[in-house]
């Protein structure tokens, strides 16, 4: 799968299957997550510290597998969207969101690099390009980009269908922690406060025709979500899995040994 056929499996109603690279630096074992059944993985570099070239790195890597590569950026910055496009990036998700001025600059940077500045305003504004000509190379050259948009406060929310009315938006992100924090619950994801906002963003975005992320950590709740609607599954990192699988597999292994 590469962007382009992704963004379509989501236009056509379809779901696709992804998880988060939160620890993980050495590209090495990239191609083991061709054989695990991803669509996608997010590379996180907002709470991660990895360096620009241990990102190209990977993004070179995962290129060659069958698994999108898609980054999250530090902030909802026109720069950092470049940044990770242009060192193999193929979306990037911009966290926290809560502008339309926000939304507008990274729809504009991830759609329609290497425009700039007014030019590139004025096509998220109103379609309009400089040429017919630039209009076609810039969607060759961009077809595979996706666009994801943070909504992690309750700002964000009431703020929400404004930012849905910029064009090229492909997903809505929900950050279960910074937005139960926002809602005053910290990670109390089985209140009702909590619930009702998330499916009011999975609705609104729907509506639009755009799929919604909300990234969980356990199977259970990644279920719950598909059950309201949302389609473009973010489901746990490279650091629950690492600890979930050697916690089962030794947990097993003490308990048999026990029997002997």
């Amino acid at each position: 799968m590469n962007g382009a056929e992704l963004k379509q499996t989501l236009k056509s109603g379809g779901r696709v299957f992804g998880t988060m690279i939160s620890i993980a630096r050495n590209p090495k074992w990239i191609p083991i997550l061709d054989t695990v059944g991803l669509d996608y993985v997010v590379i996180d570099t907002e709470h991660n510290y990895r360096s620009r070239g241990e990102l190209g790195d990977f993004l070179i890597m995962m290129n060659t597998t069958g698994v999108v590569p898609i980054v999250r950026i530090p902030i909802p910055d026109p720069h950092y969207v470049t940044m990770a496009m242009d060192a193999g990036a193929q979306g990037i998700l911009a966290p926290y969101c809560e502008t339309v001025e926000q939304v507008r600059e990274v729809v504009a940077a991830a759609k329609w690099r290497p425009l700039k500045g007014e030019a590139a305003e004025r096509v998220v504004l109103t379609g309009e390009h400089v040429s017919d000509a630039t209009r076609s190379y810039l969607e060759d050259r961009n077809k595979n980009s996706i666009c994801i948009i943070g909504i992690e406060s309750e700002a964000a929310v009431n703020n929400l269908a404004a930012m849905l009315e910029v064009r090229g938006i492909d997903g809505i992100f929900v950050g279960p922690n910074d937005m139960s924090i926002s809602l005053g619950i910290p990670d109390q994801y089985d209140q009702k406060i909590y619930q009702d906002v998330v499916k009011k963003v999975i609705d609104m975005s729907e509506a639009k025709g755009i799929a919604t992320l909300v990234h969980q950590q356990t199977p259970d709740l990644s279920e719950y979500w598909i059950s309201q609607g949302a389609r473009f599954i973010l489901h746990g990192t490279d650091r629950r899995a690492l600890t979930e699988g050697f916690k089962s597999d030794f947990g097993q292994l003490r308990d048999f040994a026990k029997k002997q």
